[in-house]
């Protein structure tokens, strides 16, 4: 196949309330190909990981895909049968959680729940399917790993429990990971250690990632293409360099103004003004424009995402032009 492994098209994930409808995920479209690193970053509550769980159909009710298409490998999985779905996770779609008691059964052993996700899949033997555990475990920092197979998760410390969660999700090198901010909880030896473990993956075997964080320093150093998420649509996206060391929207300005090691030494760091705007009943528009020194009448209403460059998209009226300074304010 010579197609994308995921694109997703128009994708809108909305939850009914009593105040109204929030739109966690408005028209969002974006693909990634085999092998791609793609870093999706923004703020909390801007639509991050209901993307994720969106793309794998693990938005419970009340929550609904409203309208949009998510093709895995040409296959919408928009309205798949639960039975399709479970066929799927776990061998060719996966997905590491931030809280990894989100994937471990605390009342079963490590060995337990490993082997019983390479027996769901596939066909071998107990020997076999604890074989590619240890071999899993060793591959994310885990000492003497047959050792730890024998633990329950409350046996473990927060950062084991992470490793392990990041393990299952290697198992059976899935076509597709979505990863939700995993090494949030790991030391920096240990996170440089999974990252250069998922950057092999990719390259050896295929498979894609979409790395969803809002540390923008782990982006930088692990992805090959960004897109940046606020209030439920994506602003602006393209290869990590080019956004980095070029943004083009006054947000994703903002958000790497506001990095320590983005500033000169003794320099004020940036400070976006004001909060995300609450999803429910949102005014029509840009979203960033009660926050932008940039805004005027024009973005009462909502911008397209457009090319300012190849490659490089951009959903504002105003951008930033390429050779501007990442130091000028976005106040």
């Amino acid at each position: 196949m010579t197609g994308p492994t995921l694109k997703v098209e128009n994708l809108e994930t909305q939850f009914p309330t009593r105040d109204g409808i929030v739109r966690a995920v408005d028209g969002v479209s974006f693909e990634v190909g085999q092998g791609e690193i793609v870093g999706l970053v923004g703020e909390s509550g801007s639509g991050k990981s209901i993307t994720g769980f969106s793309i794998l159909g693990l938005i419970d009710p009340p929550g609904r895909i409203a309208a949009g298409k998510v093709l895995f490998k040409g296959e919408d999985l928009v309205g798949a049968s639960p039975e399709r779905m479970r066929h799927l996770r776990g061998a060719r779609l996966a997905m590491i959680f931030q809280d990894p008691m989100m994937t471990l059964n605390p009342v079963l052993r490590v060995d337990t729940q490993m082997i019983e996700t390479v027996q769901a899949h596939e066909k071998v033997s107990e020997e076999a399917a604890r074989a590619r555990a240890i071999e899993t475990l060793k591959a994310v920092g885990i000492a003497a790993p047959e050792e730890r197979l024998l633990a329950y998760p409350h046996q473990l410390s927060g950062g084991m429990r992470q490793r392990i969660a990041i393990a299952i999700a290697l198992l059976h090198k899935p076509d597709l990971i979505i990863a939700d901010e995993p090494t949030t909880a790991l030391d920096v030896t240990i996170q440089g250690q999974i990252l250069y473990e998922m950057r092999k993956l990719c390259r050896d075997t295929g498979t894609a990632l979409i790395w969803i964080t809002h540390d923008l320093s782990v982006v930088a150093g692990l992805a090959d293409r960004i897109m940046v998420m606020y209030a439920g649509k994506i602003v602006e996206t393209g290869p990590i360099t080019t956004v980095v060391e070029r943004p083009r929207h006054p947000y994703t300005r903002g958000l790497i103004g506001s990095v320590p090691g983005a500033m000169p030494r003794g320099k004020r760091l940036f400070q976006i003004p004001g909060m995300t705007p609450a999803l429910v009943n949102l005014p029509p528009g840009c979203r960033f424009k009660t926050r932008c020194s940039r805004a005027d009448s024009v973005c009462d209403a909502m911008p397209d995402l457009f090319a300012v460059a190849p490659d490089h998209g951009v959903r504002c009226f105003h951008p930033y032009d390429a050779d501007s300074l990442i130091t000028e304010s976005v106040r």
